[in-house]
């Protein structure tokens, strides 16, 4: 059974600051507050700028996996990005160095300190000025492994991790229990995470985002018609499709040779609809600043005659090939450095896998994502413990370890005689 694991979080020690005995006046307290300000404001912009680069690289990953190919691909990449940085709080040394890397993170520029801040108010930001998206972390612990206290914290304070003690030797269980979360915290969208754990596993974190939103000017259901929709020159399948005469932001990118359609929500958010002539040109060359630049020239609306299907998709990756190609392979094995989780134990990352929902309809759009990253122990240290009992007849040898001499070796039948 899940229960929160309410002392996971109480730290043992009490942190505190020293202060010294200068006194600063009202322009140095001013000049220190407003280069602070600055800072978390340049380090929050500069993790910004990395999430979005890093949305359209994994984008371009997934496009290229043999596994995707002919099939749809949707995923949140503001799920991933979070789950990864909630991973590298525990990672040190080069398994460290490429989770900065591989994320987009200048670790010239950036610190563990301010990553965590940045995701914090991403975090916050999202859970406090909308009610169309929930977004959040949860960590899932052995009950017999004892992670740092100050892992959980940041956890806790930068990531507004959930904490919860779970048994990983009952496998069947565990895994339970995680999806039932996950599938509470999406609505119901996502309700098989987990497939199949790790006996090994000591740790599950898990990032989760959810949304919903009404369309601004909602489709006409009785404007709703069957239609082909062309999947390629020689393949056309029925499908339901939306229609509506009205003014719409659009652009057209001459660079990608792409028109895009704004459909904005009743709210701060819009799905943005991309119809390039040639996909491959859209898909290696769209970037963030493409985004930026369709978004501020779509100034005034213009009449457009719009068909959009209605449809409903489910995706679902392992990421471990994925994000091994894309420089963050040494977390996955031998090499794996995650001794700020723990340093007694040899820890490495088992699986990260996620999954993602789409349902676009007349009304608005549903979409919800989770991802989920196992960190295992190298060697079956939680397993049972054996039971070996001499209880029938054994030989019995004694040797010098250094020359494998042999001094003695004998059968015993009966210990009593």
């Amino acid at each position: 059974m899940m229960r929160a694991a309410v002392g996971l979080w109480v730290l043992s020690a009490v942190i505190c600051v020293g202060r010294g005995h200068h006194h600063l006046g009202h322009d140095d307290d001013k000049t220190i507050q407003d280069t602070v300000v600055d800072g978390s404001a340049n380090s929050v912009s500069l993790v910004t700028e990395a999430n979005q680069e890093f949305s359209f690289r994994l984008y371009r990953k997934l496009a290229a996996d043999a596994d995707s190919q002919g099939k749809n691909i949707f995923f949140s990449p503001a799920s991933v990005s979070t789950a990864l940085a909630a991973l590298s709080v525990g990672a040190r040394g080069e398994t460290h160095r490429q989770l900065f890397s591989g994320l987009g993170f200048n670790s010239s520029l950036l610190t563990q300190t301010d990553v965590d801040q940045a995701f914090q108010r991403f975090l916050q930001r999202a859970n406090n000025t909308s009610q169309d998206t929930t977004e959040g972390t949860a960590v899932f612990v052995d009950n017999r492994f004892k992670p740092k206290p100050e892992f959980l914290q940041t956890l806790k304070q930068s990531y507004l991790t959930d904490g919860f003690n779970v048994d990983f030797t009952n496998v069947t269980e565990s895994a339970d229990t995680i999806n039932k979360y996950v599938e509470e915290k999406t609505n119901g969208k996502i309700d098989k995470l987990v497939e199949d754990l790790d006996p090994n596993t000591v740790m599950y974190l898990i990032s989760y985002i959810y949304y919903k939103g009404k369309w601004e000017t909602p489709f006409d259901p009785e404007l709703t018609k069957q239609d082909d929709f062309n999947v390629d020159e020689n393949t056309k399948v029925s499908v339901d499709m939306m229609n509506m005469d009205d003014d719409f932001y659009t652009y057209h990118d001459r660079e990608l040779n792409t028109t895009v359609l704004q459909l904005p929500f009743k709210s701060s958010y819009s799905m943005l609809l991309m119809l390039p002539d040639v996909m491959a040109t859209l898909e290696n060359g769209i970037s963030p600043n493409h985004v930026t630049k369709w978004l501020k020239a779509m100034m005034r609306p213009r009449k457009h005659d719009v068909y959009i299907p209605k449809f409903s998709i489910k995706t679902s990756y392992n990421l471990n090939d994925v994000l091994s190609e894309m420089g963050m392979a040494d977390m996955f094995g031998d090499r794996a450095n995650l001794t700020g989780i723990s340093e007694g134990l040899r820890l490495a990352v088992s699986e990260v896998v996620h999954k993602a929902t789409l349902d676009v309809d007349e009304v608005g759009a549903e979409a919800a994502a989770a991802t989920g990253i196992g960190i295992m122990l190298m060697s079956g240290f939680w397993g049972p413990v054996p039971v070996l009992k001499f209880n029938r007849p054994f030989m019995v040898l004694i040797t010098e370890r250094n020359t494998e001499k042999i001094l003695f070796l004998g059968k015993i039948i009966n210990p009593t005689i």
